[in-house]
């Protein structure tokens, strides 16, 4: 008989199309003192299922990682137990400066819909500008956990 934990886990087809379903993630990185650095952040994914997160350059999340690449990312939902759900990535991160690349990661991104809108062929000035300040922030994920409580049915 399978464990409770293999029951629940989700198939990498599943991780996907859950977090495809969701908008925000809590990026955690290392900060200068050792302490994590959590922050709540609006996210999308490439085609390779990398994590795409869109930033200011000079944020403390990129600053700390440029010193240590390494981040956890986290998703979740649910309000009752049995509606539990959540995807935990472990990933290396790579910071993207191209223009290109940030606009069209940014594209990519589950935001509210002006948000996304601005982020279109006709993008106005303002976006224009705040890409030359921004950074593409682009998660490979090395080790993913999750659990969908909702496997489990009625018994807990």
């Amino acid at each position: 008989m399978p464990s409770r934990r293999e029951l629940i886990r989700m198939t990498p087809e599943e991780v996907r199309a859950y977090l495809l379903s969701q908008r925000r993630i809590i990026l955690v990185t290392n900060g200068p003192d050792g302490m994590p650095h959590p922050v709540p952040m609006n996210y999308g994914l490439d085609d390779e299922s990398r994590i795409l997160i869109t930033s200011f350059r000079k944020a403390q999340k990129v600053t700390n990682l440029e010193r240590d690449p390494r981040a956890t990312l986290l998703v979740e939902s649910g309000e009752t137990y049995a509606e539990l759900k959540s995807v935990i990535a472990y990933a290396d991160a790579e910071i993207v400066t191209d223009p290109d690349q940030i606009a069209a990661g940014m594209a990519r991104i589950n935001a509210d819909a002006q948000l996304s809108g601005s982020i279109s062929g006709a993008m106005s000035e303002q976006v224009r500008a705040s890409i030359a300040k921004r950074v593409l922030l682009r998660f490979t994920p090395f080790r993913t956990v999750s659990w969908d409580h909702g496997k489990l049915g009625t018994f807990y």
